[in-house]
């Protein structure tokens, strides 16, 4: 397990505002923590060391990108062992459809939620990719109305 780091008001007001918007400069965003521009860098760069701060990325509105379908796949593999694991997770590190993929505790061994252009194309990637892993025993698929909420990470 992975150690946390002592986060105080203004480290997390550094990554609230990160979160909202990285590509601020330095000089706004120690204006709105209430920090000159050097001590403000210093936490940022300290925060990256951390390990806090993993990254910088775009965030992509994946309907209008030609994806507005999500479906969430529970997977339940015939043997929960390392090589069927390993096996499994190499053949879903290659699928573009799949956009999050978490190893679960319960009935089902993964948690994916794979993002398509419509029900066609997930049933396309269902038969011809996800159920031709040999360790697969088992799909379910749940299809979302709506979101009710989102967050790329907690903070505070």
């Amino acid at each position: 397990m992975t150690e946390s780091v002592k986060l105080d008001q203004i480290d997390r007001a550094i990554l609230r505002e990160l979160r909202a918007n990285a590509r601020m400069t330095v000089q706004d965003l120690s204006e709105r923590v209430g920090l000159s521009p050097s001590p403000c860098a210093r936490r940022i760069r300290l925060l990256e060391q951390a390990g806090v701060i993993a990254g910088y990325r775009t965030l992509i509105d994946e309907s209008r990108a030609g994806f507005p379908f999500s479906v969430f796949v529970s997977v339940k593999l015939a043997q929960q062992v390392d090589d069927a694991l390993n096996a499994f997770e190499a053949a879903i590190s290659n699928y573009p459809e799949v956009v999050d993929c978490w190893l679960m505790t319960g009935n089902r061994d993964y948690l994916l939620r794979v993002a398509v252009r419509d029900i066609s194309a997930f049933e396309a990637f269902l038969t011809g990719r996800l159920t031709k892993i040999p360790a697969v025993a088992s799909i379910e698929s749940s299809i979302p109305l709506r979101r009710v909420k989102s967050g790329l990470a907690r903070s505070s």
